[in-house]
């Protein structure tokens, strides 16, 4: 039994491996670590889209053993969704990471809350409006921010995370760095027009990480963007660039403090054709999604023993795939 457990995990501990030593690469040779620009806008980014600046020497690098309840992770929802998409993430992948895992969400549930789970009511509307959106990441990071957690990681009711991979990459990391990974949704910088004094407006370039496939912020990091995203001014912040929570963090990270986004292949959204994930890289995967996208079913290819009707969302068969002693796995 502990035999087979150790072949299969060999192939997620030879990728944490490969992490760790790619990252290590980067920061010594001037890499995917970012940087603070010295004029506090966004430093240049590299040809490959991934941010591109030296660490300073001498400068202190930290990576003492990150561990799953070290990451504090959001899930936003709202209360239609509670019976199908979260009951989901509540059966798979939370059923592994509960006392870690802060649902954030716009109306009660006794159901869950006496059951134990992290519901953070936020008093939010609960429609998809930029003010609902970042009225819900504005909770999120205020209860980061009150929490011991070394790192903020958000991810929607349509994600699936792997635990094990979050780990991994977030362990290659400087973890006293300014670190904000993810993917982006688009191929380019989004355009904002920021609202000045006087009602002028300035048009802002930014990379920023999609929220449909999640995104992780260390905390040293966090911190640095209370000015603009503690209590109200989070919401303020929204308003000045008229785009929702997503973008937010992008822009306040990267036009107000002059730090680059990490962009980071192994996040996840429904905006993206998630058939091109082979079934051997998954494992590897620290986010997946489903939904649909051009008028049809976005779900990744798995086999198993789930037929696509009893789960279309393929989230139960890769969590049997993950952890195949799992009561109700076939």
């Amino acid at each position: 039994m502990k035999k087979r457990w150790i072949l299969r995990k060999l192939p997620l501990l030879v990728f944490t491996l490969f992490v760790i030593l790619y990252v290590d690469f980067h920061l010594r040779t001037g890499g995917l670590v970012p940087s603070r620009a010295p004029d506090g806008d966004a430093p240049k980014p590299a040809s490959s889209g991934a941010a591109r600046h030296r660490v300073p020497e001498g400068a202190h690098v930290t990576r003492s053993r990150l561990k799953l309840e070290d990451i504090f992770i959001a899930v936003k929802t709202t209360g239609k969704f509670h019976r199908t998409r979260l009951a989901l993430l509540l059966e798979t992948w939370i059923s592994r990471t509960k006392t870690h895992t802060f649902i954030f969400t716009d109306v009660e549930d006794d159901d869950l809350s006496s059951a134990g789970y992290n519901m953070v009511v936020t008093g939010c509307q609960s429609d998809h409006s930029q003010q609902a959106l970042s009225c819900k990441m504005s909770a999120e990071y205020d209860s980061f921010m009150t929490s011991d957690k070394r790192w903020f990681c958000h991810v929607d009711d349509d994600n699936y995370v792997n635990p094990d991979a979050l780990v991994s990459l977030l362990s290659a990391f400087p973890q006293d760095g300014d670190i904000y990974v993810g993917k982006p949704s688009l191929d380019k910088p989004i355009t904002a027009h920021e609202l000045m004094e006087g009602n002028s407006t300035r048009v802002v370039r930014f990379w920023f990480a999609t929220g449909g496939a999640g995104f992780c912020l260390s905390r040293r990091l966090a911190e640095k963007m209370a000015p603009w995203a503690q209590g109200s001014r989070f919401e303020q912040t929204s308003a000045k660039i008229r785009l929702p929570d997503d973008c937010t963090v992008g822009f306040i990270v990267e036009k107000r403090l002059g730090i680059s986004m990490v962009h980071c292949p192994l996040f996840h959204s429904h905006l993206e054709n998630l058939l091109l994930i082979s079934q051997r890289n998954l494992p590897y995967q620290v986010t997946l999604s489903y939904g649909i996208f051009e008028n049809k079913m976005n779900s990744i290819e798995v086999k198993g023993s789930f037929s696509t009707e009893d789960d279309p969302s393929r989230f139960k068969t890769v969590h049997c795939m993950l952890y195949p002693f799992t009561s109700w796995c076939p």
